[in-house]
């Protein structure tokens, strides 16, 4: 019986955990769609936080860094507005490298795209010459064709004979588009005003610590905060210092190998190197494609040469 009392609270707490067990397990799918439906609602907020955390690098180093001497001033006039021109700073910085990059990319492309229109029928001739090649002969290419003009014959008849539901899936699609971009916009400007706001914010952060949390318990929350904020900050540089160097040596090896568009691929490169697991290959592929409408065997030399780099990013870098 003593022993039973002395238990009894955490009896009760087994109990207690047990049918809320049992209630999730059978109303997982209505459990499953609540979190669902809040995660949409928070998404902008969560993208904002998300937003704001990787900006934050670049700010403090804009701030504590290329306004240093300002800082060091000590004037009341530039401690009100220096954060504010310090994220403005930083946002312009950001906004010139997409310009630049998009600025190298675009002309190129639409270089390529015109001289793949004017070459058509060049690479067309040296596709089936190289078919010819490898023992496909001309009926097969012929037959191939019969196919595809098929199978465009029966898409042009299945978008005729479905064009309501092809229009509600259009909507659809520019639904979620919208609603993506109508989610961008507000974590921007969650992101701005946590950056902006960021101090008032961990000053409130930590009065709820103290009004629900212990002393130790605060102590520790602190700690991981602090750990994760280093540990996710010095990767974010990381990536970027290792984006430059990768942009710098594809750069290099490009002018080595006389490879066409180094400037604008090693850019592209660089970029999206900054694209954890598959920045590697949509660089590669984009730059392979600009090549391959120039110069065939050089596009074929860009992708061994990138692979080498990786490695040596991978294994050394």
């Amino acid at each position: 019986m003593l022993n039973l009392k002395e238990n009894k609270k955490e009896i009760m707490e087994l109990i207690l955990f047990t049918v809320v067990l049992i209630f999730a397990f059978i109303n997982i799918s209505y459990i499953w769609s609540f979190i669902k439906y809040v995660i949409a609602i928070l998404m902008p907020f969560i993208i904002g936080a998300m937003i704001a955390f990787v900006l934050n690098v670049l700010l403090n180093v804009v701030e504590n860094k290329l306004f240093k001497k300002l800082n060091n001033k000590k004037s009341k006039l530039w401690n009100k507005i220096k954060r504010p021109t310090s994220l403005i700073t930083s946002l312009i910085i950001i906004i010139a490298i997409i310009a630049l990059i998009l600025g190298l990319i675009i002309p190129q492309l639409k270089n390529t795209v015109e001289l793949f229109t004017e070459n058509f029928d060049s690479y067309r001739k040296q596709s089936v010459e190289l078919l010819e090649k490898v023992g496909i002969d001309e009926k097969d290419i012929n037959k191939l064709n019969k196919n595809l003009e098929k199978i465009q014959k029966e898409a042009t008849h299945y978008i005729s004979e479905n064009k309501d539901e092809i229009m509600q899936t259009t909507v659809g699609v520019a639904s979620s588009v919208i609603g993506v971009i109508t989610s961008l916009v507000l974590g921007i400007v969650f992101a701005i005003y946590i950056l902006l706001k960021k101090e008032d914010l961990s000053r409130q952060s930590q009065k709820i610590m103290r009004a629900y949390l212990t002393p130790q318990k605060q102590k520790r929350v602190k700690e991981i905060c602090a750990l994760s904020n280093k540990t996710f900050g010095n990767f974010i540089s990381g990536q970027c210092l290792e984006a430059l160097i990768i942009g710098i040596l594809c750069f290099i090896g490009m002018l080595i190998l006389q490879i066409p568009y180094a400037s604008t691929i090693s850019v592209l490169v660089g970029f999206t190197a900054l694209i954890p697991v598959f920045g590697a290959f949509i660089g590669t592929v984009f730059g392979a494609f600009l090549i391959l409408m120039v110069d065939p065997g050089k596009a074929v030399l860009f992708v061994i040469f990138i692979l080498v780099l990786q490695q040596i990013e991978g294994n050394l870098i």
